[in-house]
């Protein structure tokens, strides 16, 4: 079995992985006209200002989109299925994750199902996944 692959976190990204390390969900905000947005990066890209904040989020989202992966990814041979998804956090950017604590299948995997981010360890990194709003169902 092979070695789970991590994140590298860069000096663009490296906040957002030291604020989900605390268990905290933080996303970059622009200074100059609001934007709040994922992935992080160096300036934004509403208004290409570069005066930016990191925002603490609520780590509530709703589930927007998935597919059920069913080929394991190397270091996670023992997780099929797994969902990758994309879900709308409550402050309003979209981001891609997991679904987590919940079995990995359609009647499941319930479009506008209300999540809660939960943080998974990668090596030395930790990951933002989401699961079910009160646990898993």
């Amino acid at each position: 079995m092979s070695e789970k692959a991590a994140p590298r976190p860069t000096p663009d990204t490296q906040p957002f992985f030291d604020a989900a390390a605390r268990g905290e969900l933080s996303l970059p905000k622009c200074r100059d006209c609001g934007e709040l947005f994922f992935y992080p990066r160096s300036w934004c890209p509403r208004c290409s200002s570069a005066d930016l904040e990191w925002t603490p989020c609520s780590g509530r989202a709703r589930l927007h989109s998935y597919l059920i992966n069913t080929r394991p990814a190397p270091g996670f041979e023992d997780e099929t299925p797994y969902s990758i998804a994309v879900v709308e956090l409550e402050e309003g950017p979209r981001m891609m994750t997991n679904i987590v604590g919940v079995p990995q299948t359609p009647e499941h995997l319930v479009l506008d199902m209300e999540l809660e981010v939960v943080f998974d360890k990668h090596g030395e990194v930790a990951v933002p996944k989401f699961m079910p709003a009160g646990g898993a169902r």
